[in-house]
């Protein structure tokens, strides 16, 4: 793989030295995390997508959850001691984390963010979730990411 393939993502695990595999699909449009999925064969339920919230508090949270799944913000409220959790806005996505929405990763935003994994990532031996680009993503066994980034499980999902 040339230099210039790798994302921002995967120079962070190059650097700390962390194993991974990394898949490139579809010819750069947003594609629905289970159509991911799909497309790469694996179970929805082990591939993940990161979503970016802001707290009654003013303070942001990051939330990443299977793909088949929705993020319940009264667990995430919850998850993060906040008294209401609320998505941010898509135009919001890009200035504050680096990201674009359908690229968004947890590892490698602009500045860290108090994180959550949905705690279904522990039946995983692996989990994908995005490379930082759309049609990249990265593959990683879960006690990888946390040699990454600091996160902590909760139920986000019902």
């Amino acid at each position: 793989m040339k230099k210039e393939d790798k994302t921002n993502v995967m120079r962070v695990l190059d650097q700390k030295r962390i194993e991974y595999k990394h898949y490139s699909y579809g010819d750069g449009t947003a594609m629905s995390g289970t159509e991911v999925a799909a497309t790469l064969g694996k179970d929805p339920a082990c591939v993940f997508k990161t979503l970016v919230t802001v707290g009654k508090s003013g303070q942001h949270y990051v939330f990443v959850i299977p793909v088949e799944k929705e993020l319940d913000l009264k667990l995430a409220a919850q998850a993060s001691g906040e008294k209401n959790i609320e998505m941010i806005k898509s135009k919001d996505l890009l200035p504050l984390t680096g990201y674009v929405h359908g690229g968004c990763s947890p590892i490698g935003m602009k500045k860290f963010f108090t994180t959550f994994l949905d705690e279904s990532a522990k039946l995983c031996s692996t989990i994908l979730f995005s490379a930082g680009k759309i049609g990249r993503q990265v593959e990683l066994a879960p006690s990888d990411l946390a040699k990454v980034i600091r996160f902590g499980y909760a139920k986000l999902c019902n």
